[in-house]
């Protein structure tokens, strides 16, 4: 018994470093991986994105941080790891993929020294003396923190969805009514991007600029643009639009009509969410009157159990 305890803890600690070395060891590259390596480089200018975010980290841990996060993206990369819903996210936060990953890996790190400190510090009170237990609590904080920024970025990307789905219905109508003002569709368009300095907007904008540069139609570039963001509503409003670009009434009655729709789910949200909200204020007020009546009986209870 006292030798199988060291031979395990051996085991996983060799284990982990082989599996280290392995990850961080360049490999050779399967011809899936080196496709969907080309097309997320092709599809979202990895190589440029990179050298571009990464110049704004000045000091020695910026370095370190622009140089883990390409390492790491470098290594997801050629294992065709994509995680496409995760990089929407990130596009809707203005974050960068490779700042994000090392942030990731440096909060690993840090889990991995925070395991055995947390051991420690039970074990000064006398709750465990096991040599097993300070190895899963480091693997278990390093996953736990690795995990951490997901959270936190899909959580902050869904409410900027949320905005970005109000502001979406709200340029739709204008929209509409440039279209019933005599203006072409490409230009009603732009005139409804440039009412406000939103940043949601200011995306909306962005995109249209650069369809005309990239000689692509304007609804395309907004297809573009809910693909890289995740947003389904930008996608089925560039389907629509290619349908009916060409005759103005149809695309006034499209945009209104989706404009409407989008209200109408928005409000239906809005009341869901009250719903839960005065649900949970119910739970709450019968969870202060259950302690209310424990502390009225209670005295009486004690006493009657005395007797």
């Amino acid at each position: 018994m006292n030798l199988t305890m060291p031979v395990l803890v051996g085991a996983v600690i060799g284990l982990g470093i082989y599996v280290l070395v392995r990850a961080l060891m360049p490999s050779r590259r399967s011809p899936v991986q080196q496709v969907a390596r080309i097309d997320a480089m092709r599809a979202r200018g990895a190589a440029y994105e990179s050298s571009s975010r990464t110049a704004q980290d000045t000091g020695r841990l910026g370095s370190l941080r622009a140089r883990i996060g390409a390492r790491v993206a470098e290594l997801y990369l050629q294992q065709g790891w994509q995680q496409r819903s995760l990089r929407a996210d990130l596009a809707v936060l203005d974050r960068s993929w490779e700042k994000f990953l090392a942030t990731k890996v440096l909060l690993a790190v840090g889990g991995l020294f925070f395991g055995p400190l947390l051991f420690a510090i039970v074990w000064q009170l006398g709750f465990g003396d096991s040599p097993i237990i300070p190895v899963w609590l480091a693997l278990l904080c390093a996953a736990l923190f690795f995990f951490l920024p997901d959270l936190e970025v899909r959580r902050d990307a869904a409410d900027k969805r949320r905005d970005l789905r109000r502001v979406i219905g709200a340029y739709l109508d204008l929209v509409s009514m440039s279209l019933a003002g005599g203006r072409g569709l490409p230009e009603a368009l732009m005139a409804a991007a440039e009412v406000s300095d939103g940043w949601a907007t200011h995306r909306i904008r962005n995109a249209l600029s650069d369809a005309r540069i990239t000689g692509i139609s304007q609804w395309q570039a907004l297809g573009q643009l809910g693909e890289d963001l995740g947003v389904e509503e930008l996608k089925d409003l560039s389907a629509s639009l290619a349908l009916v670009a060409d005759d103005g009434a149809k695309v006034r009655e499209s945009l209104s009509s989706r404009a409407e729709t989008m209200r109408h789910r928005e409000l239906a949200e809005i009341e869901g969410s009250a719903g839960e909200k005065s649900q949970s204020m119910l739970v709450a007020q019968l969870l202060l009157c259950a302690g209310f009546l424990v502390f009225l009986i209670y005295p009486a209870a004690m006493r009657v159990f005395q007797v």
